[in-house]
């Protein structure tokens, strides 16, 4: 059978590689239908890491979490990425760029109301990005469009939230984790060749709890003393830890999708 073959059992489909013929028949099987869309960013990363990187991250996020997925039953079909959000507290950096919370929002209930409407049961918001405003966007729509009645349900799996964020690494946990040894871990883990490896093992580590200065009110690394578009360890950054920690996001997406659709 081949890779988008609707009737392999337990396969997971990636929409861009599919015909309409091929998506059809899998929407026409009878087992719960996941879209995983992933939401990315681009921006600096520190002086080591590409400005796709919140991108990779979610794209494996997904890739992993269809696997699990499928393996449970469910027709799994990864979604092309979004690769702009809300993305302004690296606007100093160059290359950096990103929409407005009005046009993230109007994209993501678009593409939730479109994927519905195909007759996928869920759609599921997978994120790396984590700026403030775009995480409160990524909220903003889920509750939006359980209140409107669209069919369908839209799902955000929130690793920010202290129950999720509690599986994943002290350096997540504490905050202090852009472009450090969590993100650079999980970039390694999908291919050491996009990390600038000689550069991250030269960087100092830089603590910075990015949560307690926006707690005071800061928007962007340059207020918060980023002067290198990064804080954490990069240094302390290894393949094995990536996947680790991609196994705990990916239990992450899964138990989201369990709990909405009721186990």
């Amino acid at each position: 059978m081949s890779a988008t073959d609707p009737g392999a059992a337990g396969q997971v489909w990636e929409l861009a590689r599919m015909t309409y013929v091929e998506v059809e028949a899998a929407l026409a099987r009878s087992e719960p239908k996941i879209a995983l869309l992933p939401t990315g960013s681009t921006e600096a990363h520190g002086p080591h890491l590409p400005l796709a990187t919140d991108s990779i991250i979610s794209v494996e996020m997904a890739r992993r979490a269809a696997e699990q997925l499928a393996a449970r039953g469910m027709i799994a079909v990864r979604m092309p990425a979004l690769h702009y959000a809300v993305t302004d507290w690296a606007a100093d950096f160059a290359g950096s760029a990103g929409v407005t919370q009005d046009t993230a929002r109007a994209t993501l209930l678009e593409l939730a109301r479109r994927y519905a409407t195909l007759g996928f049961d869920a759609t599921v918001l997978i994120n790396a990005h984590l700026e403030p405003d775009n995480i409160a966007t990524l909220r903003g729509v889920t509750r939006e469009y359980a209140e409107s009645g669209a069919p369908g349900k839209l799902l955000f799996p929130d690793k920010t939230r202290r129950r999720y964020a509690s599986r994943l690494t002290q350096e997540f946990q504490s905050g202090s984790c852009h472009a450090g040894q969590y993100e650079t871990s999980l970039v390694l883990a999908v291919d050491p060749s996009l990390v600038r490896v000689a550069l991250a093992q030269k960087l100092p580590e830089h603590h910075v709890a990015l949560h307690e200065h926006i707690a005071r009110g800061a928007t962007s690394f340059a207020e918060c003393g980023l002067d290198q578009a990064y804080c954490g360890n990069p240094a302390n950054a290894s393949a094995a830890e990536g996947h680790a920690s991609y196994d705990a996001l990916a239990s992450i997406v899964v138990d989201t999708v369990l709990e909405a659709l009721g186990g």
